[in-house]
């Protein structure tokens, strides 16, 4: 029980992030432009990932030593993975600074997330299984549009 919980943690402590990552970034490109923002969001995401890569290199090991697997090459569109974070940075930006503000960029971004996760699902895109439509994920698309529309047309 408490991996499970754990990855609920990780997983709610990846929204707050996309928040605050979101909110950041509009709030640096209201005050320059949208590419600007999104130029040093991932400038300062490289760097932040250099050095995890380097902190956890050698806290566990830079996977030298006894372990010497055969990895398998990877196809080379897993690594176009910065381009739709790109967009996404400047989109959010923009749709942030507009009438949807926070709340309702990150709601639409969710619509987004589940549309494209059913079709990937259904067509098995990236690899992934392929999977047949049921009714639950129409019931699921339903009600984050519902949420969605509350929150961008409910009017705080």
């Amino acid at each position: 029980m408490l991996g499970r919980s754990k990855h609920w943690l990780l997983g709610i402590a990846g929204g707050v992030l996309l928040a605050l990552m979101t909110n950041y970034n509009s709030l640096l490109a209201k005050h320059t432009s949208s590419v600007f923002g999104s130029w040093v969001a991932h400038g300062i995401g490289a760097v932040a990932a250099l050095l995890l890569v380097l902190v956890t290199a050698r806290a566990f090991g830079a996977g030298g030593g006894e372990r010497k697997e055969k990895r398998a090459k990877a196809p080379f569109w897993v690594y176009l993975g910065g381009i739709p974070g790109a967009f996404t940075v400047m989109l959010a930006a923009i749709a942030v600074n507009s009438s949807l503000e926070l709340s309702g960029t990150i709601a639409l971004m969710l619509v987004g997330q589940v549309l494209f996760g059913i079709v990937s699902d259904y067509f098995g895109l990236f690899g992934t299984p392929r999977r047949r439509l049921v009714l639950a994920d129409f019931f699921v698309v339903l009600s984050v549009l519902t949420g969605s529309a509350l929150i961008i047309f409910g009017g705080a």
